[in-house]
């Protein structure tokens, strides 16, 4: 009995070993399995701008569209008949995707040609959407707890009591005493860098544009007390790169890599425009005094100023011949200011588009601009931060100090103070009134311990 017990127990095993065996396997999910594949391979050199072989997929419906080879990129249920699959799957290193990098893993490649061949089935809602916004959100890689090198300082704003230093980091946002430098707050979770940071007006909402260049962008409101996320506005093709409240801090404008405007309501996150009209990057934005106006900056080399109601391009300045970096409103609204790789700051009309001045003496592209209180702050290449009254235009004074390209500064009328952060990962804080140094720091919490224990 015990040896017929035995012997149908193993019948049943086998039996039901074969019915797991003849189940279908799950089909593959083109949000969950496919797009994550092509974000992180292929939309670097087929995204949205200037796409390779005029290929695009940073969408579903753009994935469809041949490119200049005219062959189709899917055809459902034939693989072999698929240009996309053909470039991944090939032996040929002139034609293979990704190009001028590693082939796919074997396991990738046959996930994509099982889903065209199960039918090349989109269950992303809508096709028009980024693949970026359709893929499941998973956390980002943590922050080094002790960062090895210094982290170059590519956003950084002043809490507007002038008490608190909000500055970017390698996948996290760093929270410092601009007093003495001592670091108070980490925030986690966030796009591999930080491009631009801004507070609303009583310092409890943070804005934060991040981004991985080529992959993803994020447009994100933090509460910057407690380091939660409050909401995600956004997730783009490509990086954001500067975000800014309109003076009622009711809305918050964003601009990115992929040529794009954004304004959202802040209570709602409801995004209220999308203004497509660049041809390249949009680099910078700016309101001006009263929240109707918006100017921009963009590697197209223009600056361009939009209805802040309705996304109407109201006019163009294309008098830079070279990149636009940066972009201010006079406090008046009368003057808009930009900087740039040409060298200089043009001050011109957003009437007419007609140039008022110009102001020379840079020594290398300008990178950053910055009104407040009457007073124009400008860093860039040269190293040196510089201040100027905007209504003539008058230098007011340089600080110098940094040992590399500065790349970021925040003003704070409240404590009078001035903050810059350069490539090299240095902060420096500067009293407005008299140039004097207040404070300087690398931006790079545990920088001395990860370096002592390297060494060890």
């Amino acid at each position: 009995m015990y040896r017929l017990q035995i012997a149908a127990f193993s019948l049943t095993a086998c039996l039901l070993h074969g019915a797991a065996a003849q189940e279908p396997a799950v089909p593959v999910s083109f949000t969950k399995d496919v797009a994550p594949v092509l974000v992180k391979n292929c939309q670097a050199c087929h995204g949205a701008s200037d796409p390779k072989g005029g290929f695009q997929l940073h969408t579903f419906a753009a994935l469809q569209k041949p490119g200049d080879s005219g062959s189709p990129p899917l055809t459902a249920g034939q693989p072999e008949a698929s240009e996309l699959f053909r470039r991944i799957s090939t032996d040929d290193a002139d034609l293979r995707m990704p190009q001028d990098s590693d082939p796919l893993p074997a396991e990738q490649i046959e996930l994509l040609r099982r889903w065209i061949a199960e039918g090349a089935a989109f269950d992303g809602g809508d096709p028009q959407a980024t693949l970026v916004s359709i893929i499941p959100k998973l956390p980002h890689p943590a922050a080094p707890e002790a960062y090895r090198v210094p982290w170059p300082v590519t956003a950084m704003a002043f809490r507007p009591d002038g008490q608190e230093l909000a500055i970017g980091g390698y996948h996290e946002i760093t929270i410092w005493n601009p007093a003495d430098g001592a670091l108070l707050r980490r925030i986690g979770n966030v796009d591999e860098r930080t491009y631009a940071l801004a507070y609303n007006a009583d310092g409890s909402l943070l804005a934060a544009a991040s981004g991985t260049p080529g992959v993803s962008g994020e447009i994100r409101l933090y509460e910057p007390a407690s380091g939660n996320l409050v909401r995600e506005l956004a997730s783009l093709s490509d990086a954001a790169f500067d975000v800014r409240f309109s003076p009622a801090f009711d809305r918050l404008a964003a601009c990115g890599a992929d040529r794009s405007i954004r304004v959202f309501d802040v209570a709602s996150g409801t995004q209220q425009l999308l203004i497509e009209d660049h041809a390249d990057w949009v680099l910078a934005i700016a309101w001006n005094h009263d929240g109707t106006r918006l100017a921009s900056a963009s590697r197209d080399k223009t600056s361009k100023v939009f209805d802040a109601a309705t996304g109407e391009s109201l006019v163009t300045f294309p008098g830079h011949g070279d990149v636009v970096y940066c972009v201010a409103f006079s406090p008046d609204g009368t003057q808009v200011l930009t900087g740039g790789a040409n060298r200089l700051i043009h001050v011109w009309n957003p009437a007419d588009g007609n140039k008022i001045a110009d102001v020379g003496g840079f020594g290398g592209e300008v990178f950053r601009l910055s009104v407040a209180g009457g007073l124009l702050a400008a860093t860039g290449a040269d190293r040196v931060a510089r201040l100027f009254n905007v209504g003539d235009r008058a230098a007011v004074r340089n600080f110098e100090g940094h040992a590399d390209w500065v790349f970021a500064l925040s003003i704070n009328e409240a404590t009078r103070r001035l903050a810059t952060g350069s490539f090299d990962g240095e902060v420096r804080i500067w009293n407005l009134d008299d140039g004097a140094a207040i404070a300087t720091f690398k931006a790079a919490p545990g920088l001395g311990v990860a370096q002592t224990a390297q060494a060890q």
